[in-house]
Parts: C-alpha cells; sequence; structure tokens
C-alpha cells in the first residue's frame, strides 16, 4: 500500500481512517476537503483542482481521502490500493450529525481553515440517499478497479475497519 484512496459516504469516517493508515503506514495523508474548499466554504477552480491532484499522484506515496466523483477515475487509475467505507445509512448520519455538534463554530482538522462546520438539508440528503444511489455504482467500479490489480478493500462498518487497521499492525 503505497497510493491509496478512501472512499464512502459522509459521515463514515474517512479522515479518520485517513489519519489512522497514514500514522501505521507512514505515508502522508491528503484530505480532499481540506485543498478543494478554499476559506468562507469557496471552490477550487477545475483547472487548478486537477492540477493539485495531479502534483499528489505524481509523488511515490500518498493517502486521499474525499470522494469527489469528477476526479474518482484519475485518483483510482493512480492508486494501488482502494478503500470503500460502505457503511450503514444510519452510521452516516450519525457520524456527520456527531461532527457538526463536535466541531460547531469552527473547522474540523481535516478541512479549511474558514470553512466552520455545517450541515444543511441538501448534505443530509445526499447522505441519507448515498447507500441506494451512490454506493451500488462504486461497486461496480470496484469490480472494474480490481480486474486492473487494484487491492480492494469493502469495509462496510467499523468493526471491519478496525479489524482491518488492526491486521496492518501486525
Amino acid at each position: 500500500m503505497k497510493k491509496v484512496i478512501i472512499i464512502g459516504s459522509g459521515g463514515a469516517g474517512k479522515s479518520t481512517l485517513a489519519r489512522q493508515l497514514g500514522g501505521v503506514l507512514h505515508i502522508k495523508v491528503y484530505h480532499l476537503d481540506a485543498l478543494y474548499w478554499k476559506p468562507g466554504w469557496k471552490t477550487t477552480e477545475k483547472g487548478e483542482w486537477v492540477e493539485t491532484l495531479g502534483k499528489i499522484i505524481a509523488e511515490e506515496t500518498w493517502i486521499m481521502d474525499g470522494n469527489f466523483g469528477s476526479t474518482l477515475e484519475l485518483r483510482a487509475q493512480a492508486a494501488d490500493s482502494i478503500i470503500f467505507l460502505d457503511y450503514s445509512t444510519t452510521r452516516c448520519l450519525f457520524g456527520i450529525i456527531k461532527r457538526r455538534i463536535k466541531y460547531h463554530g469552527k473547522s474540523r482538522p481535516d478541512m479549511t481553515d474558514g470553512c466552520e462546520e455545517k450541515l444543511d438539508w441538501e448534505f443530509i440528503k445526499w447522505v441519507a440517499q448515498y447507500k441506494l444511489k451512490k454506493a451500488p455504482e462504486i461497486i461496480g467500479k470496484l469490480d472494474q478497479y480490481k480486474s486492473l490489480g487494484k487491492e480492494i478493500y469493502h469495509l462496510k462498518n467499523p468493526r471491519e475497519t478496525e479489524q482491518f487497521i488492526a491486521s496492518l499492525n501486525k
């Protein structure tokens, strides 16, 4: 595992897993939210975004956490390992609510300063519909990536994720 992407619903714990994995593997972690969002929740221009990702992809090792479907293919092609946190909708909704309470009035560690934690109806709906609308498409892509020689880790609950990290520590 030298080039790893972590994907999954909001609230699944992608950033937490990325930090844990970075510590175990001694690989630099890139939180895509922190790279994409500018202070005040301003977006990065598409050309700049692709250039930023291109520079990271060119590095020898990295861990990237985040979805950003428009660049998933680019990142997946460059990765040797793909981790999909395919947790229950209830678990993910709990995760985003817990995060909103914990970081009320401030930016979380894996986010750009000046992007205070928020929770709006659009994001809640996106998380609530993720298993139904996004996950099946991702699972299909994972099968394709596996046939290309990528290591695929399809983790379905926090216990599986803890076991995965523990197995790497051995």
